[in-house]
């Protein structure tokens, strides 16, 4: 059901346009919550970024982009596809809609980004051990006391994670959720292979009964539990929108998971989960299907674009490469919702953003990379 002429409701249609319409033409806060799994450095298992090394600074670059306009960390290629937080920074910078940046467990500190306290980098899911149980909680308690405190007519929550689809499906999973081959990948074919085998191993010792702590605490990353915390406390106090596609799936179910555990309530109508569509329309992922097997699920895309764009880098999303990241497929839906922006505005701001930051980052090319991940 096309509620705007650049959005679009996937599922639960009446829900999701109620949604809108008590949103529309207000301006959100935007949260992006940035970490690592050393998941990602499994070669194969992500395209965020050319190399599992690059992988260990697609968050940190993403997050300086965000901040600051540049980042240096990144090389380029002439084949380089841009990261989708060129969408993410257009739509912030032109729309002037705030942002603030957690770091909720990176490699190296982030300049002018949120650290949490308890956040720190996860091992591999493979290990049955990515976190410690006591981190997870803490976590989900940093990310709650400051969704308590949030002011904004409504959030709009992001992520960057490389190998966070990997650890979504483990963490699906081990919720119960039969999610395999449902999610996605900055690859335009998913390595859904990959990934099972990788979560199988991390659950292998996991009580199917575990609550959810010690399921993120087996096989998720640490922004799973922060956002999932954050995105609790602010449906209690207005409406959200968490930006992303199965990855922030896969932190609703946490949410709702977590809250009967631990008798916490928040009202479920608040919150709706925005991508982009093409990661809704993903051929090789099912993130409809998803979103209707953990039922009563508003999914809204963006219908941006790039099939007309100048640039050729640009044009690879439309094969499948990159798709989503950085909150970029929820700000676009913000920014319909906020200012009436359709594909000619969208395009327009993307390619201005593109274009400033190839100039920002000179010979180097530090924003473009051969892709980067989905959501």
């Amino acid at each position: 059901m096309l509620l705007l002429p650049c959005v679009k409701a996937y599922t639960q249609p009446a829900l999701a346009q109620q949604w809108c319409q008590r949103v529309q033409g207000s301006r959100p806060l935007f949260l992006a919550c940035l970490g690592f799994t050393e998941t990602a450095l499994i070669p194969g298992i992500s395209a965020a970024g050319a190399t599992p090394s690059l992988r260990r600074y697609t968050a940190l670059a993403d997050g300086e982009v965000l901040l600051t306009g540049r980042s240096c960390r990144l090389p380029t290629s002439p084949e380089g596809y841009p990261s989708p937080v060129v969408i993410s920074r257009a739509i912030l910078s032109e729309l002037g809609i705030p942002c603030r940046v957690f770091d909720c467990g990176l490699l190296e500190p982030l300049p002018g980004a949120e650290k949490v306290p308890s956040g720190g980098p996860a091992r591999c899911l493979s290990t049955g051990q990515a976190l410690s149980v006591e981190q997870v909680r803490s976590l989900w308690q940093e990310g709650y006391e400051r969704g308590s405190q949030l002011e904004a007519s409504y959030w709009v929550v992001g992520e960057c994670v490389a190998g966070g689809t990997a650890t979504a499906l483990a963490v699906l999973l081990g919720l119960g959720w039969q999610a395999d081959g449902m999610v996605n990948s900055s690859h335009p074919v998913c390595n859904h292979a990959q990934k099972l085998a990788l979560a199988q191993r991390g659950l292998a010792n996991l009580s199917p009964t575990a609550p959810a702590p010690e399921v993120v605490a087996a096989v998720g990353d640490p922004v799973q539990p922060f956002i999932a915390g954050l995105a609790m406390a602010a449906a209690q106090r207005g409406p959200v929108l968490l930006a992303g596609g199965t990855q922030m799936l896969a932190v609703l179910a946490l949410m709702r998971r977590w809250g009967e555990e631990e008798g916490i309530p928040w009202p479920p109508e608040n919150v709706v989960v925005g991508t982009t569509r093409w990661v809704a329309e993903d051929p090789s992922g099912n993130t409809v299907a998803l979103a209707e097997l953990l039922g009563n699920v508003c999914l809204l895309a963006t219908q941006l674009s790039f099939a007309q764009s100048r640039y050729s880098s640009l044009q690879a999303y439309e094969r499948g490469y990159v798709k989503e990241g950085v909150g970029a497929g929820g700000l676009a839906i913000a920014s319909s919702l906020y200012a009436g922006w359709g594909q000619a505005e969208l395009l327009a701001a993307v390619e201005r953003s593109y274009e400033h930051l190839l100039l920002q980052a000179g010979s180097s090319g530090a924003i473009v990379r051969p892709s980067r991940s989905s959501c």
